[in-house]
């Protein structure tokens, strides 16, 4: 029997995301998740938000897990992943009124981050919500200690990682089309950075 894969620290971090994404995303109808994991985050929060119809993405090799916690859940708001590798594949064909992405700009590299950004503005319509949960630095400056020991960990793992500037983020949103709605302080020293899409 295989065993769904499994990440800690979505359980962890579910309830205080999902406390900032209900009233967020109360009037959304069509979330894209990019970088869904394992697919925890989908199966939960689609549960708990069943006006949403849920549109997970990843790359392929993470697709099987997705798959299995997709299949367990029966979810009818909760569609197929999405092959996408920012950089490879082709934009989905999709027009959502809410992106979500948790933990993923700090493992992309920065070309990466910046073809997400990027892939963001296209499928938002006007209006529409990103919101990215993480570590974020302030002026490249860590916001706590806990958070420079993670970048050091990042780096040494993969040198092109690490956590990212805000204003970097913020640039990059701009020139996407997108304007900060909010900064929501989270548990943990993270936070949810949420855009506008003008």
């Amino acid at each position: 029997m295989c065993h769904k894969p499994y990440a800690e620290s979505c359980e962890q971090n579910r309830d205080p995301i999902l406390a900032v994404l209900q009233p967020l995303f109360a009037h959304c109808s069509q979330v894209l998740e990019i970088g869904s994991g394992t697919g925890q985050h989908a199966v939960y929060f689609a549960e708990k938000m069943p006006h949403l119809t849920w549109h997970c993405s990843d790359r392929e090799e993470n697709h099987a897990g997705i798959h299995q916690w997709l299949a367990e859940a029966a979810l009818p708001n909760v569609r197929e992943p999405l092959k996408l590798d920012v950089l490879r594949d082709s934009h989905p064909m999709l027009e959502v009124d809410a992106v979500f992405s948790a933990n993923t700009t700090h493992i992309m590299h920065w070309a990466e981050v910046q073809a997400f950004f990027a892939l963001v503005g296209k499928v938002l319509i006007k209006n529409g919500l990103f919101a990215l949960y993480g570590p974020f630095n302030d002026q490249n400056n860590y916001t706590s200690e806990s958070n420079a020991r993670f970048d050091v960990w990042l780096k040494q793992r993969d040198p092109a990682s690490g956590i990212r500037a805000f204003e970097d983020l913020n640039t990059l949103a701009e020139q996407a089309g997108m304007q900060l709605y909010q900064d929501f302080a989270m548990p943990e020293n993270n936070r949810i950075l949420c855009w506008q899409r003008g």
